[in-house]
């Protein structure tokens, strides 16, 4: 099939499917798996992480599936903001389109930052903005050459996230198992509710701690919706999208939800090493603890190299999502055109050079404030991100509503979602409550900074979306209305191509 629409303003379609697959894998294992678990199980007790991450999985999984009868039926520019154009109203896309270049720019600056800290691991007198320019060369040569590259990087970044993934699962297993040391007596004595060591284990906090816990889990999760986004620069997006949507979702399941288990286990959250688990002391890392109790000497090297690579993968596929999001809005006209252009190469440059710009500007701001902005971008993201399910997850609902009412078939669709609507109700609940009761914390202790960081983009996306609809005069789009048809560029037969 072609690979580009033959416009020399598209994007080209050069994601394979094991790009895509990596893409939303190397989007979501990151920092919040590597070094954020030990807190989470900490703060909510391992049964407690267990179930959170557990709700946010089937989350995700509801999400990715709505997204992915969508993409594969639409495989547009812009996804999730085409897909609230179309489906919801022009207002809400334009809200959710910048609250998402938004987040996504703030990841790429938060990671730029995490890779900052995590190389002064190894040189600890060096300036850190040296890493902080080379990291973002590496970024930008990354994203400015072709999709292809891109998709190339992020297809090995993510390989070494998972190869480590699997051998940690492997060798936490044989040591809950008594076959490798671990440190203290094989079994499962950190999961028993005996008051003593274990303390409330396996739940710390009730409910208050799980649902205290569910942001850190979406921000774990997040970039999983990358695939929708990408589906527009696939080869094959009929074939690739749901293929890939599944195995992605069941691979970070296991990863995320075996992990738990495993450094649970193995660790009690009681563990004062806990505490120091932070972007700064890999040495206090769940992983390192682990592979040093198993004997491995030069396991806080080794982890500081993994994460380091996850750092620039997730930094990678975030400049990815934002620059497509940007170059999408400003083509519809919800940014200025000036960032719609795209090259011979089919990289949106204008809108690549934006998010670098934003992301090395937000690092400037964190110097002057200790690592305070890669606190405040990690929120940020957060929330961004659970935003972007939920309007996908409600664009959805409207999307089949929609398909049938105009008398189209469900067994025309290529790929549907398993339990509608249940699903995408189900979604959309959840993260209404993540948004609002996740960061409930900053009401214990207030000010003005956390609650800004933590919910500022709330009412900020309700002004936008009603101002919009003033200014624009946009109208909720009913059924009957709703478009269905690619834009113009993008043939069927570009569509239903099949290797």
């Amino acid at each position: 099939m072609s690979k580009d629409t033959g416009n020399n303003n598209s994007l080209h379609r050069g994601l394979k499917g094991r790009h895509l697959q990596m893409i939303a894998i190397g989007g979501s294992i990151g920092t919040g798996l590597f070094l954020a678990m030990g807190g989470t199980i900490r703060d909510a007790g391992p049964g407690g992480a267990m179930v959170a991450y557990a709700i946010m999985s089937v989350v995700v999984y509801f999400m990715m599936t709505a997204l992915g009868e969508m993409a594969t039926e639409l495989p547009i520019p812009g996804a999730f903001t085409s897909y609230a154009n179309r489906f919801v109203d022009p207002a809400w896309g334009f809200t959710n389109g910048w609250a998402y270049w938004f987040g996504s720019s703030m990841t790429v600056a938060a990671e730029l930052i995490a890779g900052a800290i995590i190389i002064k691991y190894w040189f600890p007198d060096v300036n850190s903005a040296v890493f902080v320019v080379l990291f973002l060369a590496v970024l930008l040569a990354l994203n400015l050459f072709s999709v292809k590259g891109f998709g190339e990087a992020e297809f090995w970044f993510a390989g070494i996230k998972v190869v480590i993934t699997v051998i940690f699962l492997v060798v936490g297993v044989l040591m809950i198992v008594g076959i490798m040391h671990s440190g203290e007596d094989a079994g499962f004595h950190n999961w028993v509710l005996d008051g003593g060591k274990a303390g409330k284990a396996p739940f710390v906090n009730g409910i208050g701690g799980m649902v205290g816990i569910f942001m850190v889990a979406a921000f774990s999760f997040s970039n999983t919706e990358l695939v929708g986004l990408s589906a527009a620069e696939s080869e094959n997006p009929k074939h690739d999208v749901p293929k890939a949507i599944h195995s992605v979702f069941w691979r970070l399941v296991i990863f995320y939800l075996g992990t738990i288990f495993v450094v649970a286990t193995l660790i009690p959250f009681t563990e004062p090493s806990l505490l120091d688990a932070s972007e700064s002391n890999v040495a206090a890392a769940p992983y390192t603890i682990i592979f040093r109790n198993a004997g491995f000497a030069a396991a806080a090297s080794l982890m500081n190299a993994v994460i380091l690579t996850s750092v620039l993968s997730c930094g990678n596929s975030s400049m990815y999502a934002a620059s497509r999001t940007m170059q999408h809005m400003a083509e519809k006209g919800d940014a200025p055109k000036f960032f719609a252009k795209i090259s011979k190469r089919g990289v949106p440059v204008r809108a690549v050079l934006l998010t670098a710009f934003i992301a090395a500007f937000a690092f400037v701001a964190s110097l002057l404030g200790d690592g305070v902005a890669y606190t405040a971008a990690y929120y940020l993201c957060g929330i961004a991100g659970v935003y972007n399910w939920l309007t996908i997850s409600f664009a959805h609902y409207r999307f089949r509503k929609g398909w049938v009412k105009q008398g189209r078939s469900l067994d025309e669709l290529d790929y549907k979602s398993p339990l509608y609507p249940a699903g995408s109700i189900f979604t959309i609940v959840v993260c209404v409550i993540v948004c609002f009761g996740a960061n409930w914390w900053v009401f214990t202790d207030f000010n003005w900074f956390d609650f800004i960081t933590c919910y500022a983009i709330i009412p900020l996306s309700i002004v936008m979306f009603f101002v919009y609809k003033k200014v624009k005069h946009t109208k909720w789009v009913a059924y009957e209305d709703m478009d269905f048809t690619p834009p113009e560029g993008i043939s069927r037969q570009d569509i239903s191509a099949v290797d």
